[in-house]
């Protein structure tokens, strides 16, 4: 077999850049709900609940999708999956443009979503980063994580002006259409790893000897029998209901109430998807050169006091402030959570093992939807759901300090 270094570029940057247009696509789409709830409020007279409802299906959905991917990718490859999750999404949003009915948001808008976004989600990207890269892992998954950021940077503020001319069902259409042109490009690009192409995985100079098809029910026993993935499993359930699930829901509604315009909230989310850019992709350069569990634990520090701190803020210039303190560690969570498992649990049990980490995310962040629309019907503010998110986000920095991390591998990460 022919080395990476025998080739003048190495495919897998192709895989990379197929492998970041989807992600960006699936982002833009799992984030769209947060600026849809006010349209879709004022368009049907549905609750604010009830749509916050439909939003934490879908982002449950989108967690249990996790551990489905990961299951699917160790054995189809993620080029199946990813054309999988992507004719799903076309079809959520064709028919969440139809929808009349709150039982149809639930099942078109919120699980047909959700699933479809889940399958080519934060578990596909992990599996194709250690697939295809021995060193510069971190990295890779940082570029994916800024992705997901870019994702929310160029969807959100578009969605906005798209729902000013046609309303939030043409912007299904649109969103629907976007997914749509990916298919082709993934179906001719995009390969399941390095040896379909002759290639090594990069940073390695000879084939590495062969393992065996990891037996995820064997996989997820010895994982669950170890502190370590509950500790993993319990600190990114706090990261998804301090992000995805309250603030990537309800911060656009939030600032509505203030009397700030849609088009200035949705603004803010714009810059925290600039900033969670450059702090994803920065996280990714650091996880390669220190020990992840501190940069957990500095992450979750950060997100906790800028979680406490939004309450006092009420007009847009301390909503772009916070925008920016939150975005810097909005996503940057990912990469040395991702390291830790493939550390600890091995690099071929990735995608199981962190498919189900990531559905502990998708958990917490379907609760914090839920019940940040019930804090607001029953309080009228968001206040009191943003203060208890910002206590648990400082939990989590206690948390990430006692993880494990298994000795015989930190040097072959370190190395990376």
């Amino acid at each position: 077999m022919q080395t990476g270094r025998a080739h003048r570029w190495f495919y897998g940057w192709v895989v990379v850049g197929v492998t970041v247009m989807t992600l960006l696509v699936s982002a833009g789409m799992r984030a769209a709900p947060g600026v849809l709830i006010v349209p879709l409020e004022q368009d049907t007279g549905w609750s604010r609940t009830l749509i916050a409802s439909a939003v934490s299906v879908g982002l449950l959905l989108f967690g249990f999708a996790g551990p489905l991917a990961g299951w699917l990718v160790d054995r189809r490859g993620p080029r199946a999956i990813m054309l999988g999750g992507l004719v799903l999404m076309v079809l959520s949003m064709v028919a969440s443009a139809l929808m009349r009915d709150p039982w149809q948001m639930l099942l078109f808008w919120g699980g047909i979503s959700g699933l479809g976004t889940g399958l080519v989600g934060a578990v596909t990207g992990t599996a194709v980063a250690n697939r295809w890269f021995y060193a510069r892992r971190g990295l890779v998954l940082g570029v994916f994580g800024a992705a997901s950021s870019a994702g929310q940077l160029i969807f959100l503020p578009t969605i906005v002006w798209i729902v000013s001319l046609i309303g939030w069902r043409g912007a299904s259409y649109v969103l629907a259409a976007v997914a749509a042109v990916l298919l082709p490009l993934v179906f001719l690009l995009m390969r399941d790893d390095p040896a379909a192409v002759g290639q090594l995985p990069f940073g390695l100079t000879k084939t590495p000897p062969p393992t065996p098809r990891p037996d995820a029910l064997a996989v997820m026993a010895r994982a669950v029998s170890t502190p370590t993935f509950w500790l993993l499993a319990g600190t990114f359930f706090i990261c998804g209901a301090t992000s995805n699930g309250l603030i990537g829901t309800h911060l656009v509604p939030h600032a509505v109430d203030l009397g700030l315009t849609q088009t200035t909230a949705a603004q803010a989310l714009a810059l925290m998807g600039m900033m969670n850019f450059i702090g994803t992709l920065g996280s990714g350069w650091l996880t390669d050169r220190y020990d992840p569990r501190k940069l957990l634990a500095i992450y979750y520090g950060f997100r906790g006091l800028s979680l406490l701190w939004l309450p006092f803020v009420d007009d847009p210039l301390g909503l772009a402030f916070f925008a920016v303190l939150f975005g810097l560690d909005y996503i940057a969570t990912v990469p040395p959570t991702s390291a830790l498992v493939a550390d600890n649990f091995g690099r071929q049990n990735t995608g199981t093992v962190f498919g189900w980490v990531f559905c502990a995310h998708q958990i917490g962040a379907a609760l914090a939807a839920w019940l940040g629309g019930l804090v607001r019907e029953y309080t009228g503010t968001y206040g009191l759901a943003f203060l208890a998110a910002g206590l648990l986000a400082l939990i989590a920095t206690a948390l990430a300090l006692t993880l494990g991390r298994a000795p015989a591998l930190v040097a072959q990460a370190t190395a990376d």
